[in-house]
């Protein structure tokens, strides 16, 4: 097995050991005692702090496959759990030095084509640097087909006239500019969305998180690209039109729930094309020993007609976040920059070649 330094979207990073993400044991996924008690640490505070993952088989919205049901079968849970345990026999299996230089394009069904694409495509990954999760997400021991908790598992309906979704850059679009690559490649912000708000698992790998609590802060470190989410206790709102990355969060205790309330997002962090209105409530609640409940609330009167959103459990990690190296577009970047302005000069060039149209004599 090769160690892989390039990222499909051209970003280089280290990686842990994938031994460390074991998956949660069975006892830990199961619907909690309704005697279950939240600890509380020297602030007197619900105890939420230490390593966790989000990393699951469940996808963000439901598959066709599902057939509308929120909730696998357990024989369904077993298959899709025994799939990935092919998936990594197939995808681990040692490179043949004498390989051509050009991957196969075509990987067997025992390989997911997103992984078969950063296997392949651009040579970077076996199957055993890629940790999107082995197990299906559970919340209060069910078995979920989706992150999604809307009825069909889909995001809703946009109103008629909302606001267009952002666009990336102008002249030659997303290769224009540094500033219009992506906040993944340029390694200012994990790209999926690990960080949020809303917080989701990349479907690729360090879907891994420390939550860190003060009297005055609750704070989440993001493996991916060592991002810090401080969010502020009992506090307000600022007033100076600032949209800092992952936006301005604010934070008060409910019970033994976290409530994280965050506006100002920016347009870079658009969440399904919303942004300057959206307002994203989180909710964090321990709700086991090795169990951390996350809902979240999406709400935007100009782009939805009513707040919707979805739930997970961040399940234990086994072992310790460390940082996550990583240098803005890797080697990618000067050449995806040279491309454009060949091409601008290329429509310069065909321009001034163009002749000179002049108006028809009457």
């Amino acid at each position: 097995m090769r160690r892989a330094i390039l990222l499909a979207v051209g970003t280089a990073f280290t990686v842990g050991p994938m031994a460390l993400l074991a998956g949660p044991a069975a006892s830990e996924t199961k619907a909690p005692a309704a005697s279950y008690k939240t600890p509380r640490n020297v602030f007197g505070q619900p105890d939420l702090s230490g390593f966790w993952s989000n990393a699951s088989l469940t996808p963000l919205t439901r598959p066709a496959s599902a057939g509308g049901r929120a909730v696998y079968t357990e024989d369904e849970v077993k298959k899709l759990e025994a799939q990935v345990v092919a998936e990594v026999a197939e995808g681990n299996a040692d490179t043949d030095p004498d390989a051509p230089a050009e991957a196969p394009k075509v990987a067997s069904a025992n390989v997911r084509p997103e992984f078969a694409a950063a296997g392949g495509d651009v040579g970077g990954y076996n199957r055993g640097w890629l940790d999107p999760g082995s197990h299906v997400m559970r919340v209060g021991g069910e078995p979920r087909t989706s992150i999604l908790t809307t009825p069909n598992g889909q995001p809703p309906r946009r109103k008629d006239g909302a606001p267009a979704s952002p666009r990336m850059g102008a002249g030659t679009g997303p290769f224009d500019s540094y500033e219009s690559r992506s906040a993944g490649e340029r390694c200012i912000m994990s790209f999926g969305r690990n960080a949020g708000p809303p917080m989701f698992a990349n479907g690729f790998y360090n879907n891994n998180y420390q939550i860190f609590q003060t009297k005055d802060a609750f704070l989440i470190e993001v493996e991916m690209i060592h991002d810090l989410r401080v969010v502020r206790l009992n506090s307000q709102h600022r007033t100076d039109g600032v949209r800092p990355l992952m936006g301005d969060s604010i934070g008060r205790w409910e019970g033994d729930t976290m409530v994280v309330e965050t506006t100002n997002i920016p347009q870079s962090q658009a969440w399904m094309g919303s942004w300057k209105d959206l307002k994203i409530t989180e909710r964090f609640t321990r709700v086991g020993k090795n169990r951390v409940h996350y809902a979240f609330t999406a709400e935007d009167p100009t782009f939805w007609d009513k707040p919707w959103g979805g739930e997970y459990e961040f399940g234990p990690l086994q072992g310790v976040i460390y940082e996550y190296a990583c240098h803005e577009g890797n080697y990618a970047l000067p050449g995806i920059l040279a491309g454009a302005r060949a091409e601008e000069a290329e429509k310069a060039k065909a321009a001034m070649a163009k002749p000179a149209t002049t108006g028809s004599a009457n």
